[in-house]
């Protein structure tokens, strides 16, 4: 066997790590992601960071208002602060989640893609197989004929049409 199930199959024309480029599995031809990923709790501690500032920032909104009269005008004000302060937050959520969603999406068509390139090697692995296969049994028909046998029992354990050789 070839080193093909071994190796990354994604060309690197950049000079980039090939260590970042997934590679197809032996067992299960299937592409599996490098082991220098980043983990996912990066993205979700970001997000609770930002979930915590805002929290804070409430919280102290409220602590001044409770620490000056709650008055009307007072309300109005924490309402005035309180809104952008949540509207940041969602949006740097939906944000997130969609650079996510793009993320995930490329990772998947990246493995789709290399799954793909391995259908194809194996492929064109199988059909050069054939293609010897074929040529041995024509060799050893005409050996058979040349020599003056019978290559019906050959024939039919090929399983080839009557007018194939």
């Amino acid at each position: 066997m070839s080193d093909a199930y071994t190796r990354p199959i994604i060309d690197d024309p950049a000079g980039a790590s090939a260590a970042s480029a997934p590679t197809v599995s032996p067992q299960h031809g299937v592409a599996e992601p490098a082991s220098d990923a980043q983990p996912l709790w990066g993205h979700d501690l970001r997000f609770m960071l930002v979930v915590l500032a805002a929290i804070v920032a409430l919280f102290l909104a409220f602590a001044l208002l409770i620490a000056f009269s709650p008055t009307g005008p007072a309300i109005s004000a924490l309402a005035i602060i309180a809104a952008p302060i949540a509207t940041m937050v969602a949006a740097y959520y939906g944000i997130s989640l969609a650079l996510r969603q793009v993320k995930d999406a490329r990772d998947s068509a990246d493995a789709a893609d290399a799954r793909a390139r391995a259908a194809e090697a194996s492929a064109r692995e199988s059909d050069a197989w054939a293609a010897q296969m074929e040529s041995g049994l024509r060799v050893a028909v005409a050996k058979l004929k040349a020599a003056g046998q019978d290559t019906r029992d050959v024939e039919r354990a090929a399983g080839t049409p009557d007018e194939f050789f």
